[in-house]
């Protein structure tokens, strides 16, 4: 009767020790999908838009920059997607709150940086999220 009562108690902790590690696990970063992509992707167009949208509110440069080209596009994917892009943008003529027919500066306010974003992307429900950011003169 003494070792049919200790079965429950081991039978909950092997539960218990199950579920910790499958938590664990879960925890981690698990890429189910390493991709690189072509810009031309509907994701990828939404993502650089948001991209620029995000750079141009947060800088405070009086004019607004724009991407004039992607070097690399990765995706991967896990619960949800992430894109990490390499690209080059520009300063152009529009300030800040313009965005028609905005043409490039030339001259002394000709201005062109380098930038890597990681974002974590939701398309579907039109959510994004700039994880990492890192832009420098080019």
């Amino acid at each position: 009767m003494m070792a049919g009562s200790w079965q429950a108690p081991r039978l909950l902790l092997a539960i218990l020790a199950a579920l910790v590690a499958f938590t664990f696990q879960t925890k981690r970063k698990t890429f189910m999908s390493v991709q690189e992509v072509p810009v031309s992707e509907p994701y990828v167009i939404a993502t650089m838009r948001f991209v620029t949208n995000e750079f141009n509110k947060e800088s405070d440069d009086k004019y607004s920059f724009r991407i004039v080209r992607v070097l690399k596009v990765q995706k991967r994917v896990t619960d949800h997607m992430e894109y990490h892009v390499n690209l080059e943008m520009r300063r152009t003529t529009c300030q800040k709150l313009e965005t028609e027919n905005c043409t490039l500066q030339e001259g002394k306010l000709y201005k062109q940086i380098e930038c890597f974003y990681s974002v974590f992307v939701v398309p579907w429900f039109e959510k994004y999220k700039i994880l990492n950011k890192n832009c420098t003169n080019g």
